[in-house]
């Protein structure tokens, strides 16, 4: 029964932890998230700057991806230059309280995790 149990994570396809956990448990997806749930809706340059570290192109992919799976929505206004803004969703939103919970057990956890890493061996 156990081996039963584990063919669910070999379908690709059907499997949430590789098909949607993929999307938002990259570097960056959970912090574009956690940044448009803190300040609503901003501007692409708003974002990146606001990240820093994060190249545009790897923005532009991330925001896509989150677009992609309906968690964000971006609105083009037809201005010269034009204007592209972004927001969450009711489904992004609802993802934000899941979010927090991992960034708090990160938080709680952090030194502790650092130490492991500085004690562990090959």
């Amino acid at each position: 029964m156990p081996e039963q149990n584990l063919k669910k994570y070999s379908d690709i396809e059907n499997c949430p932890i590789r098909n949607v956990l993929d999307h938002i448990g990259d570097k960056w997806s959970m912090l574009v998230l956690s940044i448009l749930n803190e300040e609503g809706t901003l501007r692409f340059n708003q974002i990146h700057k606001t990240i820093g570290t994060v190249s545009q192109k790897m923005l532009s992919t991330t925001l896509k991806r989150l677009e992609s799976d309906g968690l964000l929505v971006r609105e083009v206004f037809p201005e010269i230059p034009p204007r592209v803004e972004y927001q969450l969703t009711e489904r992004g939103k609802s993802l934000i309280p899941h979010i927090n919970n991992l960034v708090g057990w990160a938080v709680e956890n952090f030194d502790g995790i650092k130490d492991s890493r500085l004690t562990f061996t090959v």
